[in-house]
Order: C-alpha cells, then sequence, then structure tokens
C-alpha cells in the first residue's frame, strides 16, 4: 500500500485510518530526511488536524475525496496558509507568512489529501541540482553522494525515498524532469496553463509550469485530473474543460502514432542513457524516427528569456542585496540582466517560428520519445562532465534534452528506467499540448509491460 490511489481506497474502506497514515508519514520523515535534505518544512500539527477531520467525514458516512488519508508535500515556492513561502531564498524568509494556499495545494486538500510540509530546491527554482547555499543540498536517495536534481530537488527525492507518495514541483526549463529522471520517479510537466498556478512563486512566467512526482502513472492522473480546472487567480491558466485522464488509461495503444526523436535527441549523452530510450521503444515496438527541428536553438533561446524574465522580477533585490542571494543564483541572474532587449525580442520571435514547426511534426506522429539527461545523477559538488570526449559542464547540460519542449510548453512526462546495480535514467513521453491523456496511456502500457517503474528506496 505504498501509491496514493491504494492508501486513498484503504482509508474510504476503514482498513486504515488517515491519522495512523500520516503519523507513518511524519516517522518515515523524521528518520530519514537528517540524511536526504527533502523538507524545508513539516507541517506535523496541521497534518494531524486534517487527517483527524478526514476520518470523521468518513464516520458520518461522508466521502472525503478522491485522495483521503493521502500524504503529500510541496516545493517551498507553494504558498501554504500560514508558512512564509521560501522558494528557497534567504531574501523570501523576511517576507510574512501565506494567507492563502495555492490553488494546487487546496484542490488536493479539498481531494483529501493531507499536506505534511515544504520541500526544498534551488534557489528561485534557478537551478538543476538542489544545491542550495541557504538550506544545503539535498541528497539523492539512490547514493547519497549524489545530487537529487534540481529545481524540484526535494520533491522528487522524497517520492523516490518514500518518505511521500505525492509531491508538487515546478517547471521551468526542466525542473520536474531531470530530478525525476535523477531520483528514479514519475515527473509530469502537463501544457504550459493547463494548472493553475496561482499562489506559486515564478521564476520565468513564460515558461513556468507546475505538476506532480509520484511513482505510478495511475497516480500521476489522479492528481491531474484532480488539479485541472480553470482558475481566475492565474491569468495563463486555460479555461479549455478539463480531460479527464484515469479512465483513458486502460484504453488500448495500437492506435497512437509513436515515434523517437532523432538528431539533436540522439547527441550529447553516454551510451547507456541512450540505450534507456531503446528499452522503451523496443518494449513498444517503435522503429520510426521524427526530427524535432532547431532544437539546439529552441534551448539557447530559452537560456536567453528565462535569465531575462528571472533577472527582471528580482532585479531590485539584485541591486540592493546582492550579496544575500544564493552565489550561483545571481551570478546567473546579473547575466541575464546584462543580455540586450533585442536578443530577448529576437528569442522570442524565434519562440512563435519554432512552435510552428514542431506543431508540423504533430501531424505526423502523436507522442515522441526522448532522453530526459544525458548522464544519471552526478556527484554533489560535481562540476564538469565528460561527453562526446568534451568536458563541459554539468548544471547546465542536465537540461539538454527538457528545454527546447518546455520552451513551447509541450505536456511531458518523465517516466523512470531502473537498472540492477546502477543509478535510475528517464525517457520523456511528449506530445503536442492538451493531448495529456495519450502520453499516460502509452505510459501505463509501459508500466504494465515492467519497462518503467519507481520502487521505493526506504521501505519502513
Amino acid at each position: 500500500m505504498n501509491d496514493a490511489v491504494s492508501i486513498a481506497a484503504a482509508v474510504r474502506e476503514g482498513k486504515i485510518s488517515a491519522v495512523e497514515v500520516t503519523k507513518a508519514a511524519l516517522a518515515r520523515i523524521a528518520a530519514h530526511d537528517k540524511q536526504l535534505n527533502c523538507f524545508t518544512a513539516v507541517t506535523a500539527e496541521t497534518a494531524l488536524t486534517d487527517a483527524a477531520h478526514i476520518d470523521r467525514e468518513i464516520a458520518q458516512g461522508n466521502n472525503p475525496g478522491t485522495l483521503a488519508g493521502v500524504p503529500f508535500a510541496v516545493k517551498n515556492l507553494f504558498d501554504i496558509a500560514g508558512l512564509t513561502t521560501l522558494a528557497g531564498s534567504k531574501i523570501n524568509a523576511e517576507n510574512p507568512a501565506a494567507s492563502l494556499d495555492a490553488t494546487a495545494v487546496a484542490k488536493l486538500k479539498q481531494a483529501g489529501a493531507v499536506l505534511v510540509g515544504a520541500l526544498n530546491m534551488d534557489e528561485y527554482a534557478y537551478g538543476f541540482v538542489t544545491e542550495n547555499s541557504h538550506y544545503g543540498a539535498t541528497h539523492n536517495p539512490h547514493d547519497l553522494q549524489r545530487v537529487a536534481g534540481g529545481s524540484s530537488g526535494g520533491s522528487a527525492a522524497a517520492v523516490a525515498a518514500g518518505l511521500v507518495p505525492l509531491t508538487l514541483g515546478s517547471d521551468t526549463n526542466g525542473s520536474i524532469r531531470v530530478p525525476a529522471a535523477l531520483c528514479g520517479v514519475f515527473g509530469f510537466k502537463p501544457t504550459y496553463g493547463r494548472l493553475s498556478r496561482a499562489g506559486v512563486a515564478l521564476f520565468s512566467s513564460s515558461f513556468d509550469h507546475i505538476g506532480p512526482f509520484a511513482r505510478s502513472v495511475q497516480d500521476i492522473a489522479t492528481v491531474f485530473d484532480v488539479l485541472q480546472g480553470e482558475d481566475d487567480r492565474d491569468p495563463i491558466c486555460t479555461k479549455r474543460p478539463p480531460e479527464l485522464c484515469l479512465p483513458q488509461l486502460n484504453q488500448d495503444i495500437s492506435a497512437i502514432r509513436i515515434a523517437i526523436a532523432g538528431d539533436y535527441f540522439t547527441k550529447g549523452a553516454e551510451a547507456e542513457a541512450l540505450a534507456a530510450v531503446q528499452k522503451v521503444a523496443d518494449a513498444i515496438e517503435v522503429t520510426e524516427y521524427v526530427i524535432i527541428p532547431e532544437a539546439d536553438r529552441a534551448r539557447a533561446a530559452a537560456f536567453i528569456i528565462t535569465a531575462s524574465e528571472g533577472a527582471n522580477l528580482h532585479w531590485e533585490k539584485l541591486r540592493c542585496r546582492p550579496q544575500d542571494f544564493d552565489p550561483a543564483t545571481r551570478d546567473r541572474f546579473l547575466a541575464g540582466a546584462l543580455i540586450p532587449s533585442s536578443w530577448y525580442l529576437q528569442a522570442q520571435r524565434f519562440r512563435k517560428w519554432y512552435r510552428d514547426r514542431v506543431q508540423e511534426v504533430f501531424q505526423n506522429v502523436d507522442v515522441i520519445l526522448a532522453l530526459t539527461t544525458p548522464i544519471s545523477a552526478p556527484l554533489i559538488g560535481q562540476q564538469t562532465m565528460i561527453l562526446d570526449g568534451e568536458e563541459i559542464l554539468v548544471r547546465p547540460h542536465l537540461g539538454l534534452f527538457t528545454q527546447p519542449l518546455s520552451f513551447i510548453g509541450l505536456p511531458v512526462l518523465s517516466v523512470p528506467i531502473h537498472r540492477q546495480n546502477a543509478l535510475p535514467l528517464g525517457v520523456q513521453l511528449i506530445a503536442a499540448p492538451y493531448n495529456e491523456a495519450l502520453i499516460l496511456r502509452v505510459a501505463a502500457t509501459l508500466e504494465a509491460k515492467g519497462v518503467i517503474s519507481a520502487p521505493i528506496i526506504f521501505n519502513d
């Protein structure tokens, strides 16, 4: 009973109480988080109060919700009523506590889930490693000497370790997918604007998404369905009606046109990582390749836009309090502030052209397979790596294969490939906007075949 759906069913059926489930999660956090450093805050008191309320609802014959009694935690850039929203920063710690939960947090609570805390991240979501100079590095549960990925590192590691079955993160250039791959869990970035970002501290408004981490496709689909829906608090949240994915999971995928991303997505990666994509393709008999044109330029343009937007958002603090930033974040924001406006405008024009070209690709294919990260989890503090005989920086290149996709807001699920006596890897399942259901159906088939899985590291 380690997945969210099973926990909720057991709670609703009275086989276990929500309070018992919550106490068990809090005990796991107390036992293991000192070595992992996933949590920046644990909300034990309110969690137990909320769990007791769910148990009373069940005793009275009421429906407590789809996720009744399921413990969850969120990246510390989601507003939690009564807590200060850190966004991984020292500066934000001086802010007043949030008065309202973020919309996504509120929706999960309404569905019966129990919030147990806030999770570590790269400062202001600008990074791929969660080595935070203020709050420490989050350690990968598979090897404590290695990074968990970022910027949602605490979110991925908490699920991989089995501390909680569900977490929320955010994804700008790969901040859900990269840690999901390195920690060996499912990480889902839906279409840009599909889920509300209200009450979430933003990094780059034209890129930022939110999404869930979990250990099963069913859990991902369940959370996605709960979170769907328009929200007036978020001006970019779509008014498109929700499309429930859970009822579609077991549908046949033989009519779904699937291909492997070629060219750019087959270069600059370790051989074992590319083999993970082939393993997925072989399992569902995929042999066709497609080219996503100018992906390298898309990545370069993504760098320009996110650095510019992030620097603009934090400009006043950069001027007044540069010493209070994480040095790695500060230096990249300062570089972003120096980018000429003409570069930013040209990058946005290219973005429109690139979106149109990718739409043309999706006229002939429904789902595309691509590697998530070029390597498995690097060591904490590791600065460089060797790929294709060239020494390159670790931090920016962990997003090599994720940035060209979030650049135009495509829905993507990173699925975990676990290997005997080796670190996990991830493979991205990519679709055209609003085709989340197709991605999840393909993932469910792969999961049923045993090709992808997310076993718990600490199974107490």
